[in-house]
């Protein structure tokens, strides 16, 4: 058995659009510590995707976070020396931290010179229901699908 469930850290919200979601994504860019660059690339990317699309780009951020959000998943669950993959319903704060995960993972492995370009063609990409965070949704949700037979092995 665990010991106890971690506290949930209170975020600050950030200081241009006021969103706890977009600090969060900010933490998640970050490397080495360095926040303030964390910052400099996602308001660099937000400010590119309002230059290319024309939308607010926090609106294009809100809308492709929403878009990669999980809704099912599956967890391995051993049976009888038989391991199952069992789809489970994702909770909204592991949804949340998917997204994100996804998204910046994407984005670092997109072609493109500089972070900000990535980030903010990924953003723009899942916007629109394309790139590969939003595939790895769709893959992550068929394979729930295809395991619904054993739905019932949930705990």
């Amino acid at each position: 058995m665990r010991r106890r469930k971690a506290p949930v850290r209170p975020v600050l919200p950030d200081p241009v659009h006021g969103s706890k979601v977009l600090t969060k994504f900010i933490n998640a860019v970050m490397l080495d510590g360095k926040k303030s660059t964390a910052q400099k690339v996602m308001y660099a990317a937000l400010e590119r995707i309002e230059s290319k699309s024309g939308e607010k780009g926090i609106d294009v951020f809100n809308k492709a976070m929403d878009n990669v959000k999980p809704v099912m998943e599956v967890k391995s669950r051993r049976v009888g020396g038989a391991t199952y993959q069992v789809p489970i319903e994702v909770r909204p704060a592991r949804q949340q931290s998917l997204g994100i995960r996804w998204i910046v993972d994407a984005a670092r492995k997109r072609n493109e010179r500089t972070m900000m370009e990535r980030l903010s063609n990924e953003l723009m990409d899942a916007a629109t229901d394309k790139g590969s965070a939003f595939k790895k949704k769709e893959d992550t949700y068929k394979m729930a699908e295809a395991n619904k037979a054993f739905a019932h092995y949930r705990w």
